[in-house]
C-alpha cells in the first residue's frame, strides 16, 4: 500500500510538472489574429502581371573560406524573377503545388535513402519528370569563376551539392535556363578536382573519367543532375568572393530546374556551401511568394534579440536536413491534444520535423494533422466554410471582407517557447475572389516539415556551433 501511495504521488507531481510546462507555451485567454484580405488578394492580382526584376546584387563584405566574416544577399521569389505565364492564380497555385509535391517526394527519397543505405540507381538511362514548370521557390544572383558571370541560382536547404549547368551541353542534355549556360573555359579560376580529393570523398555518389572526380545527384521527383566536381570562385555582389568552393558542372541536367542555373545547397553536409564557408551560423527571411520585395540570405550574422529559440537536431543518419524540437501546436492560445512523441526524431532516424525553404506547405503525420485541422475548425466556426482545394480541405470564402479575425495558430517547441504565426502565414489564398485555405497538409510519412508559407517574413536563424534555431517575425 505504502508503494502504491507513493506511486500515486509520483504521478500527481509529474502531471502538476507537466501542466507547468503548457502553461508558460500558451496563453490562459483565448487568441485571435487580423488577416488583411484586401492587401493578400491584391498580391495575388498583381503576382500575374508583374515584369522580372533585373537586379544588382551587393553583399555586404568580403570574405574568404577561412574567414568568419559575416555577409549577405537578397533573396528573391521566382515569380518576381520569371515571369508567370500562368492565366490567372488559379492555375498559378496548380503549379506551384505541384512542383511541391514533386519537393516532398524528393525529401522523402532522400532520406530513405540514406536510412535504408541505398544508393541512386546509374543514371545512364534519365528518368525525367513530367513536370515543366521549374523548381526553387527562392532565388538569388550570384557571381561564378573568375572574372565573374552572374546567375540566378536556387538556394536549398534540403540540399548539399552546390551546381551550375555547364558547357559542352547539349539542348537535349540541358534544360532551358534564362541566362546563358557557364562556360568553364572562359574562367581562369576553374579547377577540376581528383578521384581522391576530400571533396570528391564527401560525394554521396561518386565517379570518375580518368582522373577528374564526376558527381551525381538526383532528386525523387526523377530529377537529376550529372557532369564534373570542380572548384570555382562564387561572387556576390561587387565585393564578397569565396575561392576554392566544390561545384558541380552539370554537363547532363533535366528536371525540375527550368529558369534557374544551378542550384546552392545550404545543407548540413560536408560539401554544402554553408560547411564550405565555415559559417558559423546563417539565417535567411523569405517575404511572401506574391509579394515583389526581397529578403536575404545572412551568414554569421548576430540572431535578432526577439527570437525564439528551438533546439536544433542532428539526425544520425543523415547530415543534411535541419531538424528542430517541434512538440506540438496551440490554436486560440488553446493547445492541441496531440502526443509529442508524434514529432520526435528516432534513434533510427525515422520521424523528426525539419525546416526547409523550398518546401511551400507544411506536412504533418496525418494524426497530427487531423488534430491541428480539427481544433482549427472548433475555434474558426464564426467563419463562413466553402469546399475544400486540391490538397487542402479546410477553406473559407472570405469575399467582400477588407479584414477578419481568425484564431492564432502556434508552434510550440521543446524548452518551453511558443511562436504565434501571422494570419497569412496558415491561411493562403487559392483564388483571386477570396477563398483562403488552411495551409497545411497530412502525410502518411512520419516526417514532419515545416514549409516556407509558415516561415515567411520569418528570420530564421541557424546557429551550428550551439545548435539551436531562432525564429524572428517580420526580420527581413
Amino acid at each position: 500500500m505504502a508503494s502504491r501511495k507513493v506511486l500515486l504521488l509520483f504521478a500527481f507531481t509529474l502531471l502538476l510538472s507537466s501542466s507547468a510546462v503548457v502553461s508558460r507555451t500558451v496563453s490562459s485567454e483565448f487568441t485571435t489574429s487580423v488577416l488583411n484580405v484586401s492587401f493578400v488578394l491584391q498580391q495575388a492580382l498583381d503576382i500575374l502581371s508583374i515584369e522580372p526584376l533585373e537586379q544588382e546584387f551587393v553583399s555586404l563584405s568580403a570574405i574568404n573560406s577561412s574567414s568568419s566574416s559575416s555577409f549577405s544577399l537578397p533573396l528573391l521569389s521566382r515569380d518576381t524573377i520569371f515571369k508567370t505565364q500562368m492565366k490567372d492564380y488559379v492555375a498559378l497555385l496548380n503549379s506551384r503545388l505541384a512542383r511541391d509535391s514533386a519537393r516532398v517526394n524528393s525529401l522523402r527519397s532522400k532520406l530513405s535513402l540514406a536510412l535504408n543505405q541505398i544508393l541512386p540507381e546509374d543514371l545512364s538511362t534519365p528518368v525525367v519528370s513530367g513536370l515543366s514548370q521549374g523548381s526553387g521557390e527562392y532565388f538569388s544572383r550570384i557571381g561564378v569563376g573568375t572574372p565573374p558571370k552572374q546567375y540566378y541560382m536556387t538556394i536549398d536547404t534540403g540540399s548539399d551539392v552546390n551546381w551550375i549547368q555547364c558547357q559542352p551541353c547539349s539542348f537535349s542534355r540541358c534544360y532551358q535556363q534564362s541566362d546563358p549556360i557557364y562556360n568553364p573555359k572562359l574562367s581562369s579560376s576553374y579547377r577540376s578536382l581528383g578521384c581522391n580529393t576530400q571533396q570528391c570523398a564527401a560525394l554521396d555518389r561518386a565517379g570518375c573519367s580518368g582522373t577528374t572526380c564526376q558527381y551525381q545527384v538526383s532528386y525523387g521527383d526523377g530529377s537529376y543532375t550529372v557532369g564534373d566536381f570542380v572548384t570555382e570562385t562564387l561572387s556576390f555582389g561587387n565585393s564578397g568572393t569565396v575561392p576554392n568552393v566544390a561545384i558541380g558542372c552539370g554537363h547532363n541536367n533535366q528536371g525540375l530546374f527550368a529558369g534557374a542555373a544551378g542550384l546552392i545547397g545550404l545543407g548540413g553536409g560536408k560539401i554544402s556551401l554553408t560547411r564550405q564557408v565555415k559559417a558559423k551560423s546563417f539565417s535567411y527571411c523569405l517575404v511572401d511568394r506574391d509579394s515583389a520585395d526581397s529578403g536575404s540570405l545572412e551568414f554569421n550574422s548576430a540572431f535578432p534579440s526577439d527570437s525564439v529559440l528551438a533546439p536544433l537536431l542532428k539526425n544520425p543518419k543523415l547530415d543534411t536536413f535541419y531538424y528542430v524540437g517541434l512538440i506540438g501546436f496551440s490554436v486560440g492560445g488553446k493547445p492541441v491534444q496531440i502526443p509529442p512523441s508524434v514529432f520526435a526524431l528516432g534513434s533510427s532516424g525515422n520521424g523528426g520535423v525539419i525546416v526547409d525553404c523550398g518546401t511551400a506547405i507544411s506536412r504533418l503525420p496525418t494524426q497530427a494533422y487531423v488534430a491541428l485541422r480539427d481544433s482549427f475548425r472548433k475555434y474558426a466556426g464564426n467563419l463562413k466554410s466553402t469546399s475544400g482545394f486540391a490538397l487542402f480541405d479546410t477553406c473559407y470564402d472570405f469575399s467582400g471582407l477588407s479584414t477578419v479575425s481568425v484564431p492564432t495558430v502556434s508552434f510550440l517547441f521543446s524548452g518551453g517557447k511558443s511562436l504565434n504565426l501571422p494570419a497569412k502565414n496558415y491561411l493562403v489564398p487559392v483564388d483571386s475572389m477570396g477563398t483562403f485555405c488552411f495551409a497545411f497538409a497530412p502525410t502518411r510519412s512520419s516526417l514532419s516539415i515545416i514549409g516556407n508559407v509558415q516561415q515567411q517574413r520569418t528570420r530564421v536563424s541557424y546557429d551550428l556551433v550551439n545548435n539551436r534555431v531562432g525564429f524572428a517575425p517580420s526580420k527581413c
